[in-house]
């Protein structure tokens, strides 16, 4: 089962740094002007170390600047080994208050097949280079995988009346944080995460990037020492602690004259939406379906038999299906109903496809079973900040 162990954290002094203005999105949502914004809030912010851009030498430019801000105090050391508690707070599309509370630790890395890590959707094309020079560089995990554990009681384990190291409020979330050094809870925590698979949750690419910077170690040190684990957000695999949303959608590239309503027609019994040409996601639930989103309307979309029959009970792959008949063209995942009517009113898509969230159940019957969803099926929220703690893998 896997190994989950406390480290040695190295945090922001947030007794001088204000946490929301120094901490940042994960990397890959922030685009250059989000970047320039967040650096003029702090000068400090996160991005300049995780995100590095500038220079002939970014990489070796982040790990400089790591460095010099842990000689002078902008980063501070945890005096011992601890677990790090991380609660996030916000409504959802419907005003419903939900909260997700975890648990940062070091995971042991393996590979599927190898353990108990399981991978539960395909990943994208994507150049890992990147993540792995910032690795090569730095010698820190920056940021965490988000890992979902099946272990029945562990948000109770992680619950305190202690004083929290910080609390804060970004992009509408409220973040606040705790440090576990007890060794009885630590011991208690470690027990339970390690007593059931962990499902890869969010960070795909960067648990692949570890592993593939962990074999390097070994090849030239022997072992892989403190790269052989990477530093992981444990969350419970509940309802109750997640909010899974889907990822939709846009259509783009495909020969003038295509009628992509007639081209799902085989697949999807197609009907106008009633009552409103922007359903959201809960009404799609309600209705059971689908939405495709033209610039002529919205439309309900059914799964027909022989597609039901064809394909796993899941939205991404009964899409899948359809897609594959379609000329070559472009699809381009977002998140977000409004984001997806924008751009096909734009023009800046054909055709946009509003999908349902995975249910919990499914996600955990699919990672057991060995399988893997289609890419992005899930979008799990509100997003951990890149900032709260760091892990030296050096």
């Amino acid at each position: 089962m896997p190994r989950f162990e406390p480290f040695i954290g190295i945090r922001y002094d947030t007794t001088t740094l204000d946490p929301a203005l120094v901490t940042a999105p994960p990397y890959d949502v922030i685009s250059p002007s989000d970047r320039a914004a967040l650096i003029a809030s702090a000068p400090a912010n996160v991005v300049r170390i995780d995100l590095p851009v500038d220079g002939d030498d970014p990489y070796g430019d982040a790990a400089q600047q790591f460095n010099l801000w842990r000689t002078e105090g902008v980063f501070v050391d945890d005096s011992e080994p601890s677990f790090t508690v991380y609660r996030m707070e916000a409504p959802d599309e419907n005003g419903i208050v939900r909260h997700t509370t975890g648990v940062i630790g070091a995971m042991e890395l393996t590979r599927p097949g190898e353990g108990d890590i399981l991978p539960h959707e395909f990943t994208t094309p994507k150049a890992k280079s990147d993540r792995l020079d910032l690795l090569r560089s730095t010698r820190s995990n920056l940021s965490a995988v988000w890992g979902l554990s099946p272990a029945p009681g562990l948000t109770a384990l992680l619950d305190t009346t202690d004083a929290p190291l910080c609390r804060f409020v970004a992009d509408g979330v409220t973040h606040t944080v705790w440090r576990i050094a007890d060794p009885e809870r630590i011991d208690a925590i470690r027990s339970a995460i390690g007593s059931a698979p962990i499902v890869i949750a969010d960070g795909h690419h960067r648990y692949e990037t570890s592993l593939a910077y962990r074999d390097e170690r070994r090849a030239a040190d022997g072992d892989g020492g403190a790269a052989d684990a990477v530093m992981t957000f444990v969350v419970e695999l509940v309802e109750d602690e997640l909010e899974v949303g889907p990822i939709h959608r846009l259509i783009s590239g495909l020969p003038d004259g295509v009628d992509v309503l007639a081209a799902f027609d085989p697949y999807f019994e197609c009907e106008p939406i009633p009552g409103s040409d922007q359903p959201t996601v809960r009404e799609l639930q309600e209705l059971g379906g689908l939405a495709l989103v033209t610039d002529h309307g919205t439309w309900l979309l059914r799964p027909r038999p022989d597609t039901i029959a064809a394909a796993r009970d899941l939205d991404s792959s009964r899409l899948d299906l359809a897609l594959a008949a379609l000329p070559d063209h472009s699809l381009v995942y977002q998140h977000g109903v409004d984001h997806i009517h924008a751009a096909v009113r734009s023009g800046a898509a054909q055709a946009g496809v509003l999908l349902r969230p995975v249910r919990v159940d499914q996600i955990i019957e699919i990672a057991k079973g060995g399988e893997k969803m289609p890419p992005k099926s899930t979008f799990f929220a509100p997003k951990p900040r890149t900032g709260v703690v760091f892990r030296s893998i050096d």
